[in-house]
């Protein structure tokens, strides 16, 4: 069944409470439009029009179905809208966030990703917290967000995780730096630095769980929004970290 097609034209009978002026504002002859919405009512296993008197009135999963409909509708309009400006080069500008510490190889590979799937697509990147992207997102001022998970946002919709491997940052001078991998139950008795709580919720919560179940239990958080301030009071002896490890590796002092 053509759902889309169906769809619009209980949209339109919906709204004319009439099946003649409907078709004819369809461009097509009734019965044809009368057996669209029979087939859609046959498909959704629901009575969408109460025709039991002279004027024609939506049954209350109609009215509910209506809300829905035109929504769906107006979402297919725009991916049409978008696809069109692809093909012509012409999709102008995507407000992107990304996280601060994003690794530069984790942002290339997307960069070059969108450049590949929309080559007329003018990128514009805001550094932002996952507590920023998502009200951002909520208010529409934000198109498109790189998030840490886990999330709670109702009304977003995910798409696939990139996954980041992570390490653990310490001075060079640490006795730990000079083994192939740090297991986090050597960490005992160091404090966690990580970006403050408010900036990834979900994100800040897990870190814990993972570092508690592998027998790490930091003596204290202490926050660090600024990647350069996280790493200062790493080198200061001021705690570890767990970052990308791509950052970890790279980084040298």
């Amino acid at each position: 069944m053509d759902l889309l097609r169906h769809l619009r034209h209980f949209v339109v009978v919906a709204h004319e409470l009439h099946f003649g002026r409907a078709a004819e504002l369809l461009g097509m002859a009734q019965p044809p439009l009368s057996q669209s919405i029979q087939r859609l009512e046959r498909e959704l296993t629901v009575e969408l029009f109460d025709r039991s008197r002279r004027q024609v009135r939506l049954t209350t999963a109609g009215e509910l179905l209506l809300g829905e409909a035109e929504e769906l509708l107006a979402g297919e309009g725009r991916l049409r809208s978008l696809m069109g400006q692809i093909r012509a080069g012409e999709l102008g500008v995507l407000r992107a966030g990304v996280p601060p510490e994003t690794p530069a190889v984790t942002l290339r590979s997307l960069l070059d990703g969108l450049t590949d799937r929309a080559p007329g697509l003018d990128v514009e990147l805001h550094e932002l917290t996952t507590a920023e992207q998502v009200r951002m997102l909520a208010e529409r001022t934000l198109d498109v967000g790189l998030v840490h998970h886990p999330v709670a946002a109702d009304g977003l919709r995910f798409g696939a995780p990139v996954d980041v491997p992570l390490g653990v940052l310490l001075p060079r001078t640490s006795p730990l730096a000079r083994g192939r991998a740090v297991p986090l139950a050597s960490l005992a008795g160091l404090d966690l630095v990580a970006a403050p709580r408010a900036t990834a919720p979900g994100w800040h919560d897990h870190l814990l769980a993972v570092c508690r179940q592998h027998g790490w239990h930091p003596a204290r958080v202490r926050p660090a929004r600024n990647p350069e301030f996280l790493f200062g009071l790493v080198l200061a002896g001021g705690g570890v970290a767990v970052e990308p490890a791509a950052v970890a590796r790279r980084e040298p002092r």
